[in-house]
């Protein structure tokens, strides 16, 4: 986060809060991160695999509930041991 612009994707500000990228145009630096975003988004879906809608489904009850089961235990088992959470006291 920039000192005086806030976030680094915060609109039309510069990213570097150095002199030589502070001159820059306000519309370049729009453009420069919205190309960034939307080439980001265009290699996500290219390079993530598409999956037909049964394939989703068995990765969804083979591998993704039982991983979410496992997680809730851990959880709840790493709170039950550090004492975090809810105590029964009325907040």
């Amino acid at each position: 986060m920039c000192a005086h612009h806030g976030p680094v994707l915060g609109g039309w500000t510069s990213p570097i809060d150095l002199p030589p990228f502070t001159r820059i145009p306000g519309v370049i630096w729009f453009v420069l991160k919205l190309s960034a975003v939307f080439f980001m988004f265009a290699m996500a879906k290219s390079i993530v695999p598409r999956y037909r809608y049964d394939q989703l489904m068995r990765i969804g009850w083979k591998l993704f509930l039982p991983l979410s089961l496992i997680m809730v235990v851990i959880v709840a088992f790493v709170l039950q041991l550090t004492g975090w959470g809810w105590h029964g006291g009325v907040a």
